[in-house]
């Protein structure tokens, strides 16, 4: 189990990094990493020239991982194992304050799910 939030950081990436492409990373820093997609599309008959995915920050005590398919589809929280809710905060933020493989796991999975949404809704 790390509690370094750097090293926390860039586990987390390595598994986002694999959705690029279809995403753009807009921000690719040593303490920030967001994925959007780029493509124009409609959400509840608003036109959007992009759409956010997922992102990452190193803040001062933990890593916040930013999933934004749960705004689009509440029920993806239940996809979310007990240790990862347990880590959300708000609707769509995950303070990650020591990570093992078992979260990272279902990181994992959650970003599997979320990108089959996407694709599904055809934002991707």
């Amino acid at each position: 189990m790390t509690t370094d939030r750097k090293q926390i950081f860039d586990q987390i990436k390595k598994l986002m990094e694999k959705y690029e492409p279809p995403f753009i990373a807009r921000s690719d820093f040593d303490s920030r990493y967001e994925l959007w997609s780029e493509k124009e599309i409609e959400i509840d008959g608003r036109k959007r020239k992009e759409v956010y995915f997922a992102g990452l920050i190193i803040q001062s005590n933990y890593v916040g991982f930013y999933f934004m398919p749960v705004y689009t589809d509440s029920s993806l929280k239940n996809v979310f194992e007990p240790e990862l809710l347990s880590t959300l905060k708000g609707k769509s933020c995950f303070h990650i304050k020591k990570l093992d493989k078992k979260l990272l796991s279902q990181i994992k999975k959650s970003l599997e799910t979320g990108f089959k949404l996407y694709k599904k809704r055809g934002w991707i």
